[in-house]
C-alpha cells in the first residue's frame, strides 16, 4: 500500500473529516487516530515526550499537536499551524481509517480502551463541557445539516448511550482499523496496556517511529507521560477551561477503568455487546476489551 485515498467521509457534530483536504502530509509525520476519550491526549504527550527527551519542545503537547478534524476552530487557522511546524508532526484525529487518506510514508498509531470506559468517559466529558462550546460545534455543524446535540447534558445514561453510537462508537472505529493492523506502518496500542506499563508500551511506540531516546533521559520521559504531570501540563497551557468547567482536572477526570461497573444497567449493557456483537469479529471484541498484556497477543 502506497496511498489510499478515503472511501467515504465521517462527519459529526464535534468533527469533519473533509478538514484534512487542507493538510498536506509529509513523510515522517505521526497520526494519532482514536475514537474519543480513549487514550488520546496520553498518546500524544507520549509521542512529545519522545520526540524532545529533555524537555525542550517548542510548546506543550496541545498547542504542538494540531486536532485537524475539530470544527471548533477555522481548519485555514489549523491547517497554517501545521504547515508552520518543522520538526517531526504529530497530529491528532478521531477520524475513521476509511475516511483518511493512508500514506505509506506517514505512522499511524491508533488507540484504543473497553468501549464501556470510553462511555464512562464521554459521560464525564458531556457533563463537564460549557454550553456555549456546544453550542457553537451544533451552529457549525448544522450547515451540513447535522441535528444539534444537547447543549447540556444531565444524567440520561440512555441518551448518552445514543450519542455516543453516533458520534464517537470505539466499535466502528476500531471496524476501520482492524483490516490494517497487518501494515507496517500502523501501530495499536491500547489504553489498558498504557496503564499496566507505561514504561514498556512507550519504549515499543519509541521502536515504532523510529524514535532513539538516550538512556539518560528515559526516566524523564516516562515521568512526564503520568496523567498528574499531563494535567498539570494542561493546566499550564491553558485553553482547556474555554470549554470544560473545571478545566484540565474536569478534562483528564480520573483515567481509571471500570466506572461503568455500578453504573450502566443491564439493559443498557445489552445494547453495547449487540454493538459490538454487531461491529466486529470475535478477536477484535477481544482486544478491544482487555487490550493486547491482558490476552496475550497485539492484533496481527
Amino acid at each position: 500500500m502506497s496511498r489510499r485515498a478515503p472511501e467515504r467521509n465521517w462527519i459529526t457534530v464535534h468533527a469533519d473529516s473533509r478538514r484534512w483536504e487542507s493538510v498536506a502530509t509529509r513523510p515522517g509525520d505521526i497520526i494519532v487516530s482514536t475514537p474519543p476519550k480513549s487514550g488520546t491526549t496520553l498518546t500524544q504527550g507520549i509521542i512529545h515526550s519522545l520526540l524532545w527527551p529533555y524537555g525542550d519542545a517548542p510548546g506543550p503537547p496541545t498547542t504542538v499537536s494540531s486536532w485537524i478534524d475539530f470544527r471548533m476552530f477555522p481548519v485555514e487557522e489549523v491547517a497554517a499551524v501545521a504547515a508552520a511546524q518543522e520538526h517531526r508532526r504529530f497530529m491528532k484525529t478521531h477520524t475513521p481509517a476509511d475516511c483518511l487518506t493512508i500514506d505509506a510514508d506517514v505512522s499511524y498509531i491508533v488507540v484504543y480502551r473497553d468501549g464501556r470506559d470510553a462511555v464512562m468517559s464521554w459521560a464525564n466529558h458531556r457533563g463537564k463541557y460549557r454550553s456555549e462550546a456546544m453550542r457553537t460545534l451544533n451552529a457549525r455543524a448544522a450547515i451540513d445539516g447535522l441535528a444539534p446535540l444537547d447543549a447540556e447534558w444531565i444524567d440520561d445514561m440512555d441518551a448518552l448511550l445514543d450519542e455516543w453510537f453516533v458520534e464517537c462508537s470505539s466499535v466502528r472505529h476500531l471496524a476501520s482499523w482492524w483490516p490494517l493492523r497487518h501494515e507496517a506502518n500502523v501501530c495499536f496500542v491500547h489504553y489498558a496496556d498504557l496503564l499496566a506499563d507505561l514504561e514498556g508500551e512507550m519504549r515499543r511506540i519509541a521502536a515504532f517511529l523510529t524514535i532513539d531516546v538516550p538512556h539518560d533521559a528515559w526516566p524523564a520521559v516516562v515521568a512526564r507521560c503520568t496523567i498528574d504531570e499531563m494535567r498539570a501540563a494542561a493546566t499550564s497551557a491553558g485553553g482547556l477551561v474555554e470549554r470544560f468547567d473545571g478545566g484540565a482536572d474536569a478534562f483528564f477526570n480520573k483515567g481509571t477503568n471500570g466506572r461503568w461497573v455500578d453504573v450502566l444497567t443491564a439493559e443498557q449493557l445489552r445494547r453495547y455487546r449487540e454493538h459490538v456483537a454487531d461491529g466486529l469479529p470475535p478477536e477484535a471484541a477481544e482486544w478491544l476489551e482487555h487490550g493486547s498484556l491482558a490476552i496475550g497477543s497485539r492484533p496481527s
